[in-house]
């Protein structure tokens, strides 16, 4: 049985992250180090957190499942990063069986095995995508983005991009207009052609 350290659960969310009415789900561990990490608390030893198992889990969310079920909403694990943990997902699928949909919030910086194992357990990719130049990519994250890439060319061999809505930031000081247009045109060669367009909003301390 998997057993993941969970940031934080958050019921009742609509239309922010899939479809109807959504708890999101946030793991503890992130590949990446964003010099604007909208969940620091992702990152560090994570000693204080609650762990769960699947079960566990599907104990506390199910009480919403009315919900889910009339509006087709369900879980959205984001984090952090929750395709490190392809197994607690998958065994989270057996539990709570196909009529939930699940959505995985990530930035696909994970090895393609765990895309593979995921693909036939969820239903929506949402994708920050960052920038597919790999220097901005480097610059802004800390890491390359050549599994991401990878990533992205399984899940367009699988045809699964219809399943995927891919964010496209704007990130201030790290890439501009006619970068972002041009992570656009890749992913669409690809065959993507969901977008979320928009700008971080960079917190002033």
């Amino acid at each position: 049985m998997s057993l993941s350290k969970i940031i934080g659960v958050a019921r009742h969310r609509l239309s922010t992250d899939g479809d109807g009415v959504t708890t999101l789900v946030a793991f503890h561990g992130c590949p990446l180090r964003c010099r604007y990490c909208l969940n620091p608390q992702s990152l560090g030893d994570g000693s204080r957190l609650r762990e769960y198992s699947p079960q566990s889990l599907y104990d506390e969310v199910r009480i919403d499942e009315l919900y889910f079920l009339a509006t087709n909403g369900g879980i959205t694990f984001g984090g952090g990063e929750p395709c490190l943990r392809p197994d607690f997902i998958s065994e989270f699928r057996g539990l709570c069986g196909p009529a939930w949909q699940i959505n995985l919030e990530t930035s696909l910086n994970v090895p393609s095995a765990n895309i593979e194992a995921l693909l036939p357990v969820v239903n929506t990719l949402i994708i920050d995508i960052k920038d597919m130049n790999p220097d901005i990519y480097r610059n802004y994250t800390g890491q390359s983005n050549d599994l991401v890439l990878d990533n992205l060319r399984l899940i367009a061999e699988s045809g699964r991009q219809s399943d995927c809505i891919i964010r496209i930031p704007l990130i201030p000081n790290y890439n501009t207009d006619t970068d972002r247009e041009a992570s656009r045109k890749a992913l669409e060669a690809l065959g993507f052609n969901r977008f979320d367009l928009f700008t971080y909003q960079i917190r002033k301390h």
